[in-house]
């Protein structure tokens, strides 16, 4: 596999994405191809159906592949599911050299991860928050410093064993390897929130298919991760339970006709649907539909408030809301937020690439796929860093790859 194709993917609820791109000599990313797939092995996030599922990543890595010409070898796929937990942690260490170094770090996060988890947990990131460094606290990047003792407070985010271990099992037996596994609300963030917004506070709202990922930034740090297990499949579920049609049918109409803010309603226009077994079409207006949409949309989004406050960071969040995501595309959804939110709301739409697919990939629902494509070209150069660092320290070197190997061979 050429070192500089980078492939995520997103392994949804309703569908299965994969995204190829490369990175030229002068850093710009280009979208080489676009594989999407309906997802059937899957409840609210979480692989129930492991053939369903193997067919479905197949399918969408071929779609890709045959876009972009090039065969995948390993993707980053991401990890979602109301099983995902996170919490704060702290941990301290001594310092021996001169100045902090990098190996110094490592060990501090290392001590961070000293926690009591139950078996069937794992830890899928550890993410800084800030390091004290003697007692002096508000720092964000220590290596360089001098000092004797040096604290962290890192956020943890931790998911079931058993749903990691799925997720590789499938890619596998789909015939790709996997190099990495990303809370999937952290690779959106990534697709779809500059840095100015990270600093100044904001919070990200994913609404998907089964899941709806939500997180928190402020200080251009993650403060706050939840999945919630309410999404835009719920709000299918409720047109199909309301007006008595199939499935593929309500899918439609929320999509072509869905409001999710009943003033946001220009023309209230009559929508006709197809009978079934022979039966009479039935005749519905838009507000009618948007009776059935709104309720559910607002219970997603008061659940997302709920998890704004419960992060202690509510009145820290100048830049607002973005919403991305497949549910973030139903009209209306936007006035919505900002009515139950009380902040300002934008739609997040991946952005920043040269050439490719561009176009094709700025879309909402696409976040996650780019999101994962985005965190494998920084793992690469960041473990291309820190292998230098660590290199000129100690003549070793711990790369992210070997980490990721040690990590799969214990499951």
């Amino acid at each position: 596999m050429n070192e500089h194709i980078y492939v995520g993917l997103d392994i949804g609820t309703t569908k299965i994405c994969a995204v190829v791109a490369s990175v030229s000599s002068s850093n710009e990313i280009n979208i080489l191809g676009i594989g999407k797939s309906k997802s059937e092995g899957l409840t609210r996030g979480v692989i129930t159906h492991i053939e369903r599922t193997v067919e479905s990543i197949k399918n969408a890595v071929h779609d890709a592949e045959a876009q972009c010409g090039v065969k995948t070898q390993s993707v980053v796929a991401g990890i979602a599911g109301d099983h995902i937990q996170s919490f704060q942690s702290r941990g301290v260490v001594a310092i021996s050299g001169e100045e902090i170094t990098q190996a110094d770090v490592n060990r501090l996060i290392e001590d961070t991860k000293r926690i009591a988890l139950p078996a069937d947990r794992k830890i899928l990131h550890v993410i800084p928050q800030e390091f004290i460094v003697d007692g002096q606290d508000g720092v964000y990047e220590p290596v360089g410093m001098s000092g004797v003792r040096m604290e962290a407070t890192v956020h943890i985010i931790t998911g079931l064993v058993s749903a990691t271990q799925n997720i590789i099992r499938c890619v596998q037996r789909a015939g790709v390897a996997v190099s990495d596994i990303v809370l999937e609300p952290f690779a959106s963030s990534d697709a779809v929130l500059d840095g100015e917004e990270k600093e100044v506070g904001v919070v990200l709202i994913d609404i998907g298919g089964g899941t709806t990922d939500l997180a928190v930034f402020a200080d251009r740090t993650i403060r706050h991760t939840a999945v919630i297990g309410i999404a835009g499949s719920k709000v299918t579920d409720d047109i199909r339970r309301g007006l008595g049609v199939l499935t593929a049918q309500a899918e439609e109409l929320k999509i072509k006709h869905g409001h999710a803010f009943m003033p946001s309603i220009a023309g209230n226009e009559p929508i006709t649907i197809p009978g079934i077994g022979g039966r009479e079409p039935m005749t519905i207006d838009q507000q009618m539909l948007c009776q059935i949409i709104q309720p559910r949309m607002e219970e997603i989004l008061e659940i997302a408030a709920l998890e704004i406050k419960r992060s202690g960071y509510q009145k820290h969040l100048s830049a607002g809301v973005v919403l991305t995501g497949g549910g973030s595309l139903i009209k209306g959804t936007a006035d919505l937020a900002r009515e139950v939110l009380g902040m300002p709301v934008k739609i997040g739409i991946p952005r920043g690439f040269r050439g490719g697919f561009v176009r094709e990939i700025e879309n909402p629902i696409y976040a996650t796929g780019v999101g994962l494509v985005l965190h494998a070209i920084r793992s690469r150069a960041r473990g291309a860093a820190s292998n230098v660092a660590e290199e000129k320290i100690s003549g070793k070197k711990d790369s992210i790859v070997n980490r990721m190997k040690r990590w799969f061979d214990e499951l």
